[in-house]
């Protein structure tokens, strides 16, 4: 998910229909270009090279979606709403890929399941990656100048460094020390295993197995 807003213009955007490296392209209504989806950059047309900003985004069901936000509305194609159409095997060869200022790590869906939270490093920024069921969240562990180590409890993130409470859906300190602060999302990714690496060829892949 990308912000579509160009030199202070927000842009309107259409599927392109054909693929390049195997993933989908878009078009902009303004100039024609045609864009890379993965990398919301353009690379054809009067704004090549322009890259969109990556937004944090994640793929989960909308059962799940739903619990976490339950006000929610959503919008369908009107021809049959949520179908079966397309359920991606998360449990198998998909990577919850992060992306800051040109700086790529993947980790391999099985492994954040199994251990549950990740305390790791991207570049120089310390981050954390959860994951349960098909639903993944990613933040930056850092609040103020403190880095933070975190742990799950099955319902809960806690932190090592003070013993708060974090609600994971949300980043938020619930209780404790930092009781009221906000962790920041990092701009993630979900994809096949193959098709990140065809985009970030010299990113890591966490995945021990």
């Amino acid at each position: 998910m990308h912000d579509r807003t160009i030199d202070g213009k927000t842009e309107v955007f259409g599927n392109a229909g054909g693929l390049f490296m195997n993933a989908m392209t878009w078009w902009d209504h303004g100039t024609n270009s045609i864009w890379s989806q993965p990398w919301g950059r353009a690379i054809q047309g009067e704004l090549k090279g322009i890259e969109l900003f990556l937004l944090p985004s994640q793929l989960t069901t909308w059962g799940q979606w739903k619990e976490e936000h339950p006000e929610s509305l959503a919008m369908t194609n009107g021809i049959g709403g949520f179908g079966p159409l397309f359920r991606p095997d998360f449990k198998q060869n998909f990577v919850i890929g992060l992306v800051i200022e040109g700086k790529a790590k993947a980790y391999g869906f099985p492994y954040v399941l199994q251990a549950g939270v990740i305390n790791d490093m991207l570049d120089d920024l310390p981050v954390l990656v959860w994951a349960e069921e098909e639903n993944y969240h990613a933040y930056l562990r850092q609040v103020g100048n403190q880095v933070l180590t975190f742990s799950w409890d099955g319902v809960n993130l806690v932190d090592e460094e003070t013993g708060s409470i974090w609600d994971v859906t949300r980043g938020l300190a619930l209780s404790g020390e930092l009781a009221g602060q906000v962790l920041q999302q990092v701009p993630s990714l979900s994809s096949y295993d193959w098709a990140w690496l065809d985009f970030y060829p010299e990113s890591t892949v966490c995945d021990p197995e």
